[in-house]
């Protein structure tokens, strides 16, 4: 069976690659500097060896020695002490014909010197040389002797030996591999210590397995109904999938920048408390969606936050009927609460035996009820816009606000291209405005009322209120998302709301004084 290669882990190819190329470049510089310490060392002993020389042919009392009947009882002296404070392997002093004057063996005093000193004793050349001569292989310096007329007398000739010379060279390459060695013990552990720092900031993962999880997030991310993006402390998108991608398409730049101020301010919000915030609502189109957000902590800093928007509906396939769902559930409540008072007020009436009273209340009541119910089926012919204006009704009830529909209003042709499943979200955000501010001002007084037709190219909606009024300089900004006189959380959105749908119907919708004292919203959309 063919055996695989197993790939060794990420810490073990880190510490093994940073501690080649450690070791690599230890060996690659000591051996240069080995060979540079080779030069060096010749170099300098040549360079000493001539200093030496030099001091040796200055030395007065040398050079009056020539004149001497035996010279060398002078010189010979003074040479070993120079020989020998210098550490020279040997201090030569010879006359022009090559005979030695001293030498660091006497006997060779006397005797001719072994190499050529022509170049120095002729031409009054200084040179440095390898060479070996009867003291053995030296780095060899010779220079000339001249007397106080200028004339050359002789030459001074000086060596270091090779042997001593290999020897130092031999202590500096000793301490260069201990310096070497100790620089790659240094690197290796080094390498060990970056490698365990690089694998703990990864949390111990390898390569593979930050691919695999990589690609398992963005997978994850994009199979999310929901919209979820991540953005960093200066609001970059770091993140996003596709459902974010497609929705918050306008309010991100080119760079990736969330440009949205309430989306801002929300993140703001997330990223200096290290809290979460949820259930906050914005209107993104004509749409109305929640978003939450939650921090990014690593080390009890905040990097960022991750937001979620999600439709208000929770499901998108019925995003367009939930305003006629709203209406509905608004009338079953208005109607289950007003039934129940009316059914105790029957009861009470019967446990006093006022029959001919409960059957008066019971007979009005059905009246009132059938007239309301036989208006807006023959007035309005939509069922949608019907049953929206039926539940508001019950709901003024509810909320103690008398509701007036115009009994001349009728609705009798409806364009087949125009959307009333979507109209009905502006028509209940209106009267719900409505019916709050009139009450808010009024209280019991509080008095609503709604005419329509369809006369002329458009369809025409007028919504009366006793309220407060809206002021000329709020006329504008009331459209504004997040432009509330309310208090608390999430208001501002009805009449946003209002004015993205009417965009999308081509509609416009128009704000005036009402006869009431209040304000008046005049819709107005074409056929």
């Amino acid at each position: 069976m063919k055996k695989t290669f197993k790939q060794p882990k990420l810490l073990t190819q880190m510490i093994g690659l940073i501690s080649i190329v450690v070791c690599f470049t230890v060996i690659f510089v000591s051996a240069i500097s080995y060979s540079i310490i080779d030069d060096m060392t010749e170099e300098a002993l040549g360079n000493q060896a001539m200093t030496v020389a030099k001091m040796a042919a200055q030395k007065y009392r040398i050079i009056q020695a020539f004149d001497d009947p035996d010279p060398s009882v002078v010189i010979q002296p003074i040479a070993e002490e120079i020989r020998k404070s210098t550490g020279a392997g040997y201090v030569v002093i010879g006359n022009r014909e090559n005979i030695r004057y001293s030498h660091h063996i006497e006997e060779n005093i006397g005797k001719t010197m072994g190499t050529s000193s022509s170049q120095s004793i002729h031409n009054g050349e200084s040179v440095i040389y390898e060479g070996t001569g009867i003291s053995g292989s030296a780095i060899k310096a010779k220079t000339p002797i001249y007397n106080d007329d200028g004339e050359i007398i002789g030459v001074s000739s000086v060596g270091f030996l090779t042997n001593e010379a290999k020897k130092r060279i031999g202590e500096y390459q000793f301490k260069l591999f201990f310096f070497s060695l100790f620089i790659i013990l240094l690197g290796v552990t080094g390498a060990v210590i970056i490698a365990k720092r690089v694998k703990k900031l990864i949390f111990n993962l390898e390569p593979e397995e930050i691919s695999f999880l990589f690609k398992e997030k963005e997978a994850t991310i994009e199979s999310i109904r929901d919209a979820t993006v991540a953005v960093n402390n200066d609001y970059q998108v770091t993140s996003i999938n596709k459902r974010a991608r497609e929705l918050l398409k306008d309010q991100i730049e080119l760079d990736g920048k969330i440009v949205n101020d309430r989306l801002i301010h929300m993140m703001e919000s997330v990223i200096k408390s290290k809290q979460s915030v949820v259930n906050q609502k914005f209107l993104f189109g004509h749409q109305l969606y929640v978003v939450d957000g939650s921090p990014i902590l690593q080390k009890q800093k905040t990097r960022g936050a991750v937001l979620t928007v999600r439709p208000v509906s929770e499901i998108e396939k019925i995003e367009e009927e939930v305003s006629a769902i709203k209406s509905i559930s608004d009338n079953i409540r208005a109607q289950n609460h007003e039934y129940l008072n009316k059914l105790n007020t029957i009861y009470g009436l019967m446990t006093l035996e006022q029959y001919d009273e409960a059957r008066s209340f019971i007979s009005d009541e059905v009246k009132e009820r059938q007239d309301t119910v036989v208006f807006l089926t023959s007035s309005v012919k939509d069922p949608f816009i019907a049953a929206c204006l039926l539940g508001k009704i019950h709901r003024s009830k509810e909320l103690k606000v008398q509701l007036y529909i115009d009994e001349n209003s009728n609705l009798s042709y409806i364009p087949p291209s125009f959307d009333t499943k979507l109209f009905v979200t502006v028509l209940g955000n209106v009267i719900d405005n409505a019916m709050e501010a009139a009450s808010r001002l009024k209280g019991e007084q509080a008095r609503v009322s709604v005419s329509f037709t369809d006369f002329g190219s458009d369809l025409i909606f007028d919504i009366e209120d006793n309220g407060p009024g809206i002021l000329e300089e709020y006329q504008e900004r009331i459209f504004k998302e997040g432009f509330t006189t309310k208090d608390g959380e999430n208001h501002g959105l009805g009449l946003a709301i209002v004015k993205n749908t009417l965009k999308k119907l081509n509609g416009e919708i128009y704000i005036s004084a009402s006869n009431s004292g209040g304000a008046q919203f005049t819709i107005a959309i074409p056929k």
